[in-house]
């Protein structure tokens, strides 16, 4: 059974061995394959894994030995599953391996948005507070989130442990978007729609897959409901947002702040107007890259592919 990993680098840039996959079959991983050569990579392979490397009907197409492919990653939208699933071919993914990463990072960027941590150490080194005639000083004053109301939209597990993490600093919590399964265990939350949680929430974070129906919904139309006290946090995907509508929100004052994770083409091109933004931070799509939950991939990939290679396949999307 040949094996082909089209794009290993950033689950493993060299400290999340392959061994255990390589076991499985003929291995073959490459750091990176730019999309005209798919086809030449993977041509004679039976299972294919794939990260970001995108998987068309096309390219699908000239895949003729493909009998399995297994997405390094929760989102799988980078794969074409229904033209997977005409050929026969199952599609797994991995849906829970960085919750709590991914969590935690939400709350890294709210909590800089807060209290621009790093602004006010550059300041201190750069010589302000020896200069201060007081025995404090603050380049912007810093947010208390204790009673502040958090937005979620999509309560899934991430979404979930987000707002478990709100509640634990004391914020009120409404969540919107997906399917309204239990409530979590604790108060104040509520079920609201998207136009109204944007117009309540004090921080709107965004916790939805991304799919044709919903791709740009948070657009200028969007944003004007938004207190200009609010902040934004994306580390969903970046089709979601309309980047132009969020980046004049954030020129013209209508909204506070904004942290995004994730962009709409990434590598991020030179000309996104989000670089040039007031009070935006960006990460280069780190939320999910915590060693810990590297390694939980690696091992939910392992037995996605050892249980199709059994004849019993799961966590199937198609």
């Amino acid at each position: 059974m040949k094996i082909v990993v089209l794009d290993g680098y950033t689950l493993n840039p060299g400290d999340n061995p392959w061994e255990a996959l390589a076991q499985l079959g003929e291995l073959t991983v490459y750091d990176r394959t730019p999309s005209d050569q798919i086809v030449a990579r993977a041509g004679d392979a039976q299972v294919v894994l794939t990260n970001k490397t995108p998987l068309s009907k096309a390219t699908l197409g000239q895949l003729p030995r493909l009998q399995f492919i297994a997405v390094l990653a929760t989102g799988y939208n980078i794969v074409d599953v229904d033209a997977a699933r005409g050929r026969g071919i199952p599609v797994s993914h991995v849906p829970e391996y960085g919750t709590d990463s991914v969590a935690q990072h939400v709350f890294a960027l709210l909590l800089e948005l807060c209290h621009h941590v790093g602004l006010h150490d550059e300041a201190v080194k750069a010589g302000e507070w020896v200069r201060a005639a007081d025995f404090c000083f603050w380049k912007m004053p810093p947010v208390e989130l204790s009673g502040l109301t958090m937005g979620i939209v999509g309560l899934g597990r991430i979404g979930r442990r987000v707002g478990a993490l709100a509640h634990a600093f004391g914020m009120n919590v409404v969540a919107a978007g997906g399917t309204r399964r239990e409530d979590p265990g604790y108060q104040p939350f509520a079920w609201t729609l998207i136009p109204e949680l944007f117009a309540a929430a004090d921080v709107i974070s965004l916790h939805c897959p991304l799919a044709a129906d919903n791709a740009a919904f948070v657009n200028r139309d969007l944003l004007r409901h938004v207190k200009p006290s609010a902040f934004f946090i994306n580390v969903a995907r970046g089709g979601l947002v309309d980047e132009a509508a969020l980046a004049a929100a954030l020129n013209e004052g209508q909204l506070a702040g904004a942290a995004v994770d994730v962009i709409s083409v990434e590598p991020m091109r030179a000309d996104n107007p989000l670089l040039q933004a007031r009070n935006c931070i960006i990460t280069p799509h780190i939320a999910w890259a915590s060693l810990a939950a590297r390694r939980r991939l690696m091992v939910a990939t392992v037995k996605n592919v050892g249980a199709f290679l059994a004849g019993r396949p799961f966590n199937v999307v198609n």
